[in-house]
């Protein structure tokens, strides 16, 4: 690794910091893969700078993110996912769970923008997890403003993919035909509204999230905490900065290779709220994912599968687990029989 771009991590982080406009670079491309390398197979976190996302732009994403949660509850509520067999919409405080056990905040979520498909009774049930999304007639903008920002951060994490692939020796396109025509792209906007009235902390529970790659905008207040060496360690708020982490599929992708790791939001002390922005970049509900060529394989760990958590190599079928498990009451009011599948 170069040390004089290492030397800008804040001694409070306790993830590495990569320059996503290095790889742009021929001087300095090889340098930023050898560390983007080293990130993902050993941590499984980082923030990402240089990724040509401007001030501005994360501003605004904040700022309709608050001013959809000070709209009036009923009009939060007229948008709830119970109204959406594509699990599209609002989820109420603690009406989310994670690990069996109830999330303290309540979000909108958001995916590609697409009419709602015709489910045949031989077809994969994962086809409902595409659909139009539910948007609030109080706040008209929200709208143009999260469907802009889900395809902005689309193109970087598409970027920020095919640089890992050759950080690892493996073809960058590998997966390019996975992700081509309908990638599942999925926005979170997120309000932790501060501790929970039984004191419980949990703003969102441990987990690994089961996809590709996630890029994580958070407001100034902190309370993400990831798995190192063994314990959960606090990831500050970096302006400027994405934290990005990968999901299970890489690492099932990898043989083990590369890591999916651990990490749970506490809930902000008190009444303070936080709020965030997570995005998740996936592949077309129908790809099979495939083991990626390379040498590296020959120090692949392999994959320590969970009985609990099965992993399938067709990527909708893990997006319809984690919904139903999450939302079971919309499962329950539009697909019962997926109910305990």
């Amino acid at each position: 690794m170069t040390s004089a771009h290492l030397s800008t991590v804040p001694p409070t982080s306790p993830l590495p910091v990569l320059d996503l406009s290095r790889a742009d670079d021929p001087e300095q491309r090889a340098a930023f893969r050898e560390e983007l390398h080293v990130a993902a197979r050993d941590t499984g976190f980082l923030h990402l700078t240089g990724h040509g996302v401007s001030a501005a732009e994360t501003a605004r994403i904040l700022e309709v993110t608050r001013a959809f949660f000070a709209l009036p509850e009923a009009d939060r509520l007229a948008l709830s996912n119970l109204n959406s067999p594509h699990f599209r919409g609002y989820t109420r405080v603690g009406h989310e769970l994670t690990g069996g056990a109830s999330d303290w905040r309540d979000q909108l979520d958001v995916g590609a923008e697409r009419p709602a498909p015709q489910v045949g009774p031989g077809d994969p049930a994962y086809l409902w997890l595409e659909g139009p999304n539910q948007w609030p007639a109080a706040l008209p903008e929200l709208k143009e403003v999260v469907l802009g920002w889900q395809e902005r951060l689309a193109a970087v994490a598409h970027k920020l993919l095919r640089e890992l692939l050759a950080s690892i020796g493996a073809p960058p396109d590998f997966f390019d035909a996975a992700f081509a025509d309908r990638p599942h792209l999925h926005t979170k906007l997120v309000r932790y509204p501060g501790s929970a009235p039984t004191g419980a902390d949990q703003g969102v529970g441990a987990h690994k999230d089961y996809g590709f790659l996630t890029l994580l905008l958070q407001d100034s207040v902190g309370g993400l905490q990831v798995v190192r060496d063994g314990g959960f360690v606090d990831v500050p708020p970096m302006p400027g900065a994405f934290v990005v982490n990968l999901g299970e599929l890489l690492e099932i992708a990898t043989e083990g290779y590369l890591k999916a790791t651990d990490h749970r939001v506490v809930s902000p002390p008190g009444a303070v709220e936080r709020y965030s922005v997570p995005f998740f970049y996936n592949p077309r509900l129908d790809a099979v994912i495939e083991t990626v060529p390379g040498a590296y394989l020959a120090h692949a760990p392999g994959v320590l599968h969970d009985a609990n958590n099965p992993l399938h190599a067709e990527y909708g079928r893990n997006e319809l687990k984690g919904y139903v498990r999450a939302h079971p009451a919309v499962a329950e009011r539009w697909h019962p029989e997926l109910v305990d599948a």
